[in-house]
């Protein structure tokens, strides 16, 4: 079964790009370029959201005026096919970029079971949004710059569950970053109301105790691609 990653370079308050889309704070270094030239090797399917399409033709051209230009999207590996979600696009004339109407997380599951690498989402949070809240997600990669952008482009938004999050690797990159990848382990809400008397019966002294209280019972908050 192909993985699902998703992931960015992110500032520590967790945003991919300022307010007005500026990624001036973002640091390159060999390590970054090391990271993803392994990285890229390991995927051959590309999905992204309209926005983010939207972005990489108005960085590195494309459309109807450039259609036999390599998609922006695909980096320097031809191999990668692209998928675009969008219901306002009507096509995309573009080499190896396919325009995706369907659900996203039925269509990802669909696609995760067949045969080849890994699938890569790509760009902001509202398609990975879909995804987490569709459980297809397997693995999250950041790239933690040192500054605090305070507003912005967030890396998450709310997929409506607390995602259970187990470290594969941590390591300090170049210019005081640090990457870090993480797979899915669980995305169940732990049922603590399973555990609680109904409203009309008095809780115990048991219940009451806060020894006796789940640890998790406060929702924590926190999550290339890592590097871009």
């Amino acid at each position: 079964m192909r993985i699902v990653s998703y992931g960015a370079a992110c500032s520590l308050d967790g945003f991919i790009a300022g307010a007005d889309g500026s990624i001036d704070w973002l640091h390159f270094s060999k390590d970054v370029h090391d990271i993803m030239g392994a990285y890229w090797k390991s995927v051959d399917l590309m999905v992204m959201g309209r926005k983010t399409w939207d972005v990489s033709v108005a960085m590195h051209g494309g459309g109807a005026a450039r259609k036999k230009k390599k998609a922006p999207a695909k980096r320097a590996d031809e191999k990668i096919t692209t998928y675009v979600f969008s219901r306002t696009l009507s096509e995309i004339d573009q080499h190896g970029v396919r325009l995706v109407s369907s659900d996203p997380g039925a269509f990802i599951r669909d696609l995760k079971d067949t045969e080849g690498k890994g699938i890569c989402v790509m760009g902001g949070g509202e398609l990975a949004q879909s995804l987490f809240e569709a459980g297809v997600i397997d693995e999250v990669g950041l790239n933690v710059h040192p500054v605090l952008l305070g507003t912005g482009v967030p890396l998450f938004r709310d997929a409506g569950r607390r995602i259970q999050l187990k470290l594969k690797e941590s390591k300090v990159l170049d210019g005081g970053c640090v990457f870090s990848n993480y797979t899915v382990a669980s995305q169940s809400i732990p049922q603590i109301e399973a555990h609680m008397p109904p409203p009309s019966t008095p809780a115990s002294d048991h219940t009451r105790h806060p020894a006796t209280a789940s640890p998790r019972s406060e929702p924590p908050r926190p999550s290339h691609r890592a590097v871009r």
